[in-house]
């Protein structure tokens, strides 16, 4: 599974302006991928310049059309693209600490909040005049030949994040910028909790929790009492068992729902953790 935020940033083909908790990437897609799963380690604003394309999570499907804009919590995720259009999208990679540096620079967009909300992996961005002129000029800047200024692109960013904080029909995306300068807890058990059914290495996770890889495995068994590996299988399991009993899911399919890499590993992970095979687990449990 492609991690797009190092793709992006690595790859020579794409115009784009990076900085230290930021990056902007121009990106046209090719026709021939229709569908394909991703993962970003960190957040993501995307604004359509043209085409159409559908962001999906576990609960909702986003469809994007030209000029629509989404924000994107980091995490994992599959993207559908319509072949019949071409597809070009502008993509501003932003970190944590890019997004509690501005609220906190900012006192009038701070939110206090005490009740505990579980926020939406994807927030559809109300754009204006504002906004989309903001988009053409940072456009014109990726198209330079001439190395940007880091300060400048840096700016850029903070317009980007100003157009969307003052446009009063973002609020429920400024009450997650807040709840990101708020946070007195890692989101260690957040991450994994939504993104454990995914076929992630441990390394990958994590990335995806902002840490090395010490310091996610040593943060993971105080949270959870028990390694990533472990933790990882129990919980694709009976994953998997909520799956083979509440769908007409194929033992092969439920396996690939579940984050495992093909059929033969789930099988043994079942058996090993349940001391029965999936498909006798389900005609068991289905004559009961």
């Amino acid at each position: 599974m492609i991690n797009a935020y190092e793709y992006f940033k690595q790859h020579p083909r794409f115009n784009k302006l990076v900085g230290d908790d930021y990056l902007f990437v121009e990106y046209k897609c090719p026709l021939h991928i229709e569908e394909y799963n991703l993962w970003i380690e960190n957040h993501l604003i995307t604004y359509v310049i043209s085409g159409k394309k559908d962001w999906i999570t576990s609960k909702k499907t986003y469809k994007l059309n030209e000029g629509d804009a989404l924000f994107v919590r980091k995490g994992v995720y599959t993207t559908k693209q319509y072949l019949e259009n071409e597809y070009c999208v502008m993509l501003f990679f932003i970190n944590n600490t890019f997004i509690q540096r501005f609220i906190s620079e900012n006192p009038s967009f701070i939110r206090q909040n005490n009740q505990r909300k579980e926020h939406s992996q994807i927030f559809d961005i109300t754009t204006n005049e504002v906004f989309t002129t903001l988009i053409a000029s940072i456009f014109q800047y990726l198209n330079n030949k001439i190395e940007t200024p880091k300060k400048l692109v840096e700016l850029k960013f903070n317009e980007l994040l100003y157009a969307i904080a003052l446009n009063s029909s973002n609020k429920d995306l400024l009450i997650y910028f807040n709840s990101i300068l708020q946070s007195k807890t890692s989101d260690v058990k957040s991450i994994m909790l939504e993104n454990f059914q995914y076929d992630l290495k441990i390394p990958d996770f994590a990335k995806l929790c902002g840490k090395s890889l010490s310091s996610f495995k040593r943060e993971f068994e105080i949270i959870f009492n028990t390694t990533p590996g472990r933790w990882l299988i129990r919980k694709r399991i009976d994953h998997s068992k909520t799956l083979l009993l509440g769908t007409n899911l194929t033992v092969s399919e439920v396996g690939y729902e579940c984050g495992f890499k093909n059929i033969s590993h789930f099988i043994k992970a079942f058996k090993q953790t349940s001391k029965i095979t999936p498909n006798k687990f389900r005609i068991r449990n289905a004559e009961t």
